[in-house]
């Protein structure tokens, strides 16, 4: 789990689970999840997380991963799609889903934030990690690649053209427009790493002090609209209705 927004707003709501039922592990499922590196930190927090992903190497990779940080016992992997969550995950079953590096990838997202919206239990947390559309329309710009930006600005889904890995790209509009029509209450819209890829490499190689100061610079960016709306990743946090 990295050491962005978007971990300070999930370790938060993991001890917000704790603190409303001592001794009960948070159940957390997370939904695309690979080989774990959201889960298995989120598992040596004290959660029991299911992982379901459609690869069999990636979640084999998880619980090599789990059994190397001694997590193993609260990590359980279940290969299915998130197009079909509901054939593999029963409804309101998690006090936490993740959806992280989803949005950008599936043939639906309106159809997967619903799968996700129903696997919380009421009051149940939903987060979201996806791609900033306006980040990669910079980042091409710096580069040159104008026809690629153009591209990335004007084109529906975000995307610069037919060899784009990603199925799409979004704004912070768009992501809390899916949200809320999934039936969910938007509490967290920021940025997840604003300012990091804008830092040159010579001062992110200087040292531990230097990360200290770009990670200090970046929390503070993550809920600055313009800078937010410019961040590499946006990630939101919505809630379940109680």
């Amino acid at each position: 789990m990295s050491g962005g927004a978007a971990r300070r707003v999930l370790v938060a709501e993991v001890d917000r689970l704790r603190a409303a039922r001592p001794g009960i592990a948070p159940r957390v499922l997370d939904v695309g999840g690979g080989s774990g590196a959201w889960a298995v930190p989120l598992a040596a927090l004290g959660c029991a997380v299911t992982v379901v992903d459609s690869s069999p190497n990636a979640l084999a990779a998880l619980q090599r991963r789990a059994r190397d940080a001694g997590v193993h016992d609260l990590v359980h992997a279940v290969q299915g799609d998130a197009d079909a969550l509901g054939d593999v995950v029963s409804a309101g079953s998690a006090d936490l889903v993740l959806g992280h590096g989803l949005l950008e990838i599936v043939d639906d997202p309106a159809r997967s934030v619903a799968a996700l919206a129903a696997a919380a239990d009421a009051g149940a947390a939903v987060s979201v990690l996806t791609a900033g559309r306006y980040a990669a329309v910079l980042s091409r710009t710096l580069a040159g690649r104008l026809a690629e930006a153009r591209a990335l600005l004007t084109d529906p889904d975000g995307r610069f053209g037919p060899d784009d890995a990603l199925r799409r790209r979004l704004d912070a509009d768009a992501l809390r427009t899916l949200l809320e029509n999934g039936g969910l209450s938007v509490e967290v819209l920021q940025g997840d790493g604003v300012l990091e890829q804008w830092v040159p490499g010579a001062t992110r190689d200087g040292g531990p002090s230097a990360a200290r100061a770009v990670a200090e610079l970046d929390e503070l960016a993550a809920g600055v609209i313009p800078l937010r709306d410019v961040a590499a990743r946006l990630h939101a946090l919505a809630r379940h209705p109680a």
